[in-house]
């Protein structure tokens, strides 16, 4: 064979290598519904920056495969959209998944649909507890309202002294959930819930002035809040210190959605003292997490930190690459859900996993407390921590956690 037939059949060669390259490599596309606008904007941009930042920083890790990130608004607190937008991702955009929502009826409205596409829902915030009953498809990377409250019903009853106990809830399922859960834990552990207080809708922040002072007059030891974070924790701690509920001797206490990072150094010394459960914080001492916080910064300025939710984004993205590139970029949406559930790895909040059984996150649960540090920003000083908790709301059977899933 001549130099010259040899070149050309390497060239033919080299060309049909990188055709059959070219064609193995897949485009990967997500559909990312969150809230970009109206009053809970804040709840989404949160996230969406862990997921830009993913993006920005780990983009190529799944080469010669991509992912394209299609987003779309969440729509109200009501899930009103919700169905819609997701059935237009999947029919019209053609993604291969959808990431996201904030919103507890978001999720419930769109779980038929994924069931119906057989599309994976790799869900980063929405906190009911049964959502994951309601479809196969679903897999969530947040946490069930379960997880802090049930932690917070314990720990006041028994290492905060608390006896008896008031409940404020923003009146959706997740806040009727959140309360149930607390009240579960606290009374198992010798506590008296004294009322239950719904707080108005997710959609507007409401006056709370009236709720608190209901609650001042009754005199509890601790007033357990949930309220869907943003601008609802705002005017919870706001509240909390212009009627003097701390001076009174009932202390603030609630899920991490109280005390958000997005919204802590605004809230001033009137936050100082309220405790949290979270599954997350900044000062957490791990090698993930110091990098997370470092390159957050970085992106989004030294006053702009990452909370709770923000590492649950972050840890549902790695997830998600991680299992593109387990599949080879090639999968079902069985087969994507069945890698996800037995997924385990270490994240912004520790080591977290995925139980197969429930599809439900499994993680450690930190007791927060605010403080002010030296140099007079406020910050949250962990306190106490439950290891590996897993959702007790199936783990007891409550409700419809009881159901069978479908």
């Amino acid at each position: 064979m001549t130099i010259a037939k040899w070149l050309g059949c390497a060239a033919l060669g080299a060309a049909g290598l990188l055709m059959t390259t070219t064609a193995q490599a897949e485009n990967i596309k997500i559909g990312v519904m969150l809230p970009f606008s109206g009053v809970n904007a804040d709840l989404g941009d949160v996230q969406v920056k862990a997921i830009d930042l993913y993006m920005k920083l780990h983009g190529k890790d799944i080469a010669p495969h991509t992912v394209e990130l299609i987003k779309r608004e969440e729509g109200p607190p009501s899930g009103a959209n919700a169905k819609t937008v997701a059935t237009e991702l999947i029919t019209r955009d053609k993604v291969n998944l959808i990431l996201g929502v904030i919103f507890s009826p978001s999720a419930i409205a769109m779980a038929p649909v994924m069931t119906q596409a057989k599309i994976p829902f790799v869900m980063t915030n929405a906190g009911t507890a049964w959502i994951t009953n309601l479809s196969p498809y679903i897999v969530r990377f947040s946490f069930s309202m379960w997880h802090p409250a049930y932690a917070m019903g314990q720990y006041a009853a028994k290492d905060m002294k608390c006896k008896t106990a008031a409940m404020g809830y923003t009146d959706f399922p997740p806040g009727k959930d959140s309360t149930d859960a607390f009240k579960t834990a606290f009374e198992k552990n010798g506590g008296k819930i004294t009322d239950s207080i719904p707080m108005g809708n997710p959609a507007q922040v409401p006056d709370m002035a009236p709720f608190f002072q209901r609650v001042k007059d009754a005199k509890p030891d601790c007033f357990y809040v949930f309220i869907p974070s943003g601008n609802h924790a705002s005017a919870v701690v706001k509240t909390y210190g212009e009627l003097g509920l701390r001076q009174a001797g009932i202390k603030l206490i609630g899920p991490m959605d109280v005390a958000p990072y997005s919204k802590l150094q605004p809230m001033g010394d009137a936050a100082v003292g309220v405790i949290v459960t979270s599954s997350y914080a900044n000062s957490l001492n791990n090698p993930v997490n110091k990098e997370f916080v470092k390159a957050w910064h970085e992106a989004y300025g030294a006053d702009n930190y990452p909370d709770f939710m923000s590492a649950a984004a972050w840890d549902a993205m790695h997830a998600t690459f991680q299992t593109i590139k387990k599949l080879n970029g090639k999968f079902t949406g069985a087969q994507f859900v069945d890698a996800l559930k037995n997924w385990s790895g270490e994240g912004p909040r520790g080591h977290v996993s995925i139980d197969p059984q429930t599809r439900d996150i499994v993680q450690d649960e930190y007791v927060l407390e605010v403080v002010k540090t030296a140099a007079g920003k406020l910050d949250l000083k962990q306190i106490g921590k439950v290891a590996q908790v897993k959702d007790q709301c199936k783990a007891l059977k409550v409700g419809r956690c009881g159901e069978a899933p479908k």
